[in-house]
């Protein structure tokens, strides 16, 4: 039994696994990362390792310190993955992308697949029928466009991601809905056309924290997962065991 970390930028995801089975799924604040952990861990007892994926700035020793009572793995770029990673720059690719990829070379065999994480970030990550890392994209997340327009403007309120009334705001707020929304959709949509027109033989992932508010906005069929990264730690923790 494991427990799989996902440290974000905004916050902390966990989840519990007996071999491919989710047994929980969670969510925390940075600042209570001890006190959750050893609440889980009180909860499933047969828990024997720990394994991190941050992109956050977290101090590793607040993991490190339960190392007496179980086996801590961070994740690296050191690893071994299911892929060969074409990237220009990989020492660069973070961690929390490369685990996206690793976890879907390792679920789609044989595909071409496109893993588009829509959490404070929007990245896309490519991994052909090959399983050749390409590459992808990365711009700003929902909360991240709204913040701007608020922080760089004079006079545009901050609000929530609300879906759209219609496509023509007819107000401040509902053109700023519109606009950020249908914006990222568009812009979602746009990415999977080029790439679906260029590879046959083709699945979309989504996941993230927006994976639920963006999926019934999408033209094209995804395999939505929020919880995909998470999973992905837990396959690629069993391709570590077994490759070793």
């Amino acid at each position: 039994m494991i427990l799989t970390i996902d440290v974000g930028n905004t916050r902390i995801k966990g989840a519990v696994f007996e071999e491919d089975k989710a047994l929980e799924c969670f969510v925390f604040p940075k600042d209570e990362i001890q006190k959750n952990i050893k609440i889980i861990l009180k909860k499933y007892k047969k828990i024997t390792h720990l394994v991190v994926a941050s992109v956050g700035s977290v101090e590793k020793q607040l993991f490190l310190d339960f190392e007496k009572v179980l086996e801590v793995w961070f994740v690296s770029h050191e690893d071994s993955f299911p892929f060969i990673n074409g990237y220009a720059t990989p020492k660069t690719l973070g961690i929390d992308r490369m685990v996206l990829a690793a976890g879907a070379t390792l679920q789609f065999r044989g595909q071409n697949r496109l893993i588009i994480d829509a959490g404070t970030c929007v990245t896309y990550d490519f991994v052909d029928h090959n399983d050749v890392y390409l590459g992808g994209a990365i711009s700003p997340g929902l909360r991240l466009r709204y913040e701007a327009l608020h922080h760089y403007t004079e006079k545009l309120p901050l609000l929530n991601a609300t879906d759209p009334i219609h496509f023509i705001g007819k107000s401040t707020a509902e053109s700023i809905h519109s606009g950020i929304v249908n914006g990222l959709a568009h812009e979602i949509n746009g990415f999977v056309d080029e790439y679906s027109a260029q590879y046959s033989n083709f699945i979309i992932i989504l996941t993230g924290g927006d994976t639920d508010f963006l999926a019934k906005r999408l033209k094209n069929t995804i395999f939505a997962n929020s919880n995909f990264l998470l999973e992905s730690l837990n396959q690629i923790f069993q391709y570590k065991i077994k490759n070793d």
